[in-house]
């Protein structure tokens, strides 16, 4: 992951409505084992946070003028350490408009992955600890609290350069509980919203569960290939990258690796090229199966409670809106 260019800002402000006070840092940061180390953690820790929003920039305005100083950067008008220092500026502005906010440090990191260029820009946070010093003695020691990360958010550089229909370039993470806390580091960057992770996931899901029907799978193979989309959509996540519908489509049935991309364009669920994976939605999708005395039984854990519905008290499974092809073969058997 060769890091470009990296700074870290402070900025000192108490949730009391005191002023924000900006420490800024006039030069980059060198490149260091420690370095490549912090942004490798950060990475991890932003990747496994549940509820981002994926989105793209605001037209460029004196409300929104973050894409503007990043466009300089990027066309080499001005420097990584020029840039930041007037992002984080504005950021202190913000800040100070918000009760609710505190300070921290402020990281900036240019960086590439692959052959993809990325910016992150994370709020970062210490906290109290103790630590062995090398005489044997038991000191105070503060370090860098990944885990609390609240205000962050990574901008693909490439995709927004090279694609301009696109509604997905920038993620970052949300508010829990409708919170407005985080809404002062969205309006920094300038972000609106374009798709809806846990929806665009949900569509993926019922798109996915229509094909394996329509092709008539045997209950071993439909597992198989759940367990392959599964699996696929949460390395994805964990990467901090989107679902692929051609690479899945190739991934679920090798022999005819554009047979599922095709359902879903032929179907128009409306889904994107790349998805955005939501982990939690994911992680509500398995197959429940049960086989006994010439009775199979299989369905999604999604549908329970709204096609299929358990009675344990009479020991009954309720099914509605049954599949086609079994209403015509009873059908046939009634007559």
């Amino acid at each position: 992951m060769p890091i470009r260019h990296c700074i870290v800002h402070f900025i000192d402000k108490k949730p009391d409505g005191s002023a924000a006070v900006l420490h800024a840092r006039d030069s980059e940061l060198a490149e260091s084992h420690a370095m490549e180390n912090l942004l490798a953690d950060l990475n991890e820790s932003y990747n496994a946070k549940q509820g981002k929003a994926w989105g793209f920039f605001h037209d460029e305005s004196g409300a929104y003028p973050f894409s503007g100083w990043l466009k300089e950067y990027q066309d080499g008008v001005r420097d990584f350490t020029a840039f930041s220092r007037q992002a984080v500026e504005h950021l202190q502005k913000l800040m100070e408009e918000s009760n609710l906010s505190t300070g921290g440090h402020v990281l900036f990191a240019h960086y590439q992955q692959g052959m993809t260029d990325y910016l992150a820009i994370a709020l970062l946070h210490h906290s109290e600890g103790v630590a062995v010093t090398d005489s044997l003695d038991v000191a105070p020691a503060r370090h860098l609290d990944l885990g609390q990360l609240h205000l962050a958010a990574r901008i693909n550089l490439s995709e927004w350069k090279n694609n301009q229909q696109s509604k997905q370039y920038i993620s970052f993470i949300k508010g829990k509980n409708g919170k407005k806390v985080s809404d002062y580091f969205r309006d920094f960057i300038g972000c609106q919203e374009g798709v809806d992770p846990p929806s665009e996931t949900r569509t993926l899901l019922k798109a996915f569960s229509d094909f394996v029907e329509s092709e008539d799978l045997a209950e071993e193979q439909a597992r198989e290939k759940t367990k392959t989309l599964v699996d696929y959509a949460n390395t994805q996540a964990k990467m901090g990258e989107p679902i692929t519908l051609d690479e899945l489509s190739g991934l679920i049935d090798e022999d005819r690796p554009r047979a599922f991309y095709e359902h879903i364009r032929n179907k128009d669920y409306g889904l994107s090229p790349e998805i955005p994976p939501d982990k939690r939605t994911l992680s509500q999708f398995q197959r429940f199966t049960g086989r006994a005395e010439g009775l199979s039984i299989s369905f999604e854990a999604h549908l329970l409670g709204s096609k299929v519905e358990y009675d344990e008290g009479r020991d009954m499974l309720i099914i509605r809106q049954l599949p086609t092809q079994l209403k015509d073969q009873l059908k046939r058997r009634k007559d």
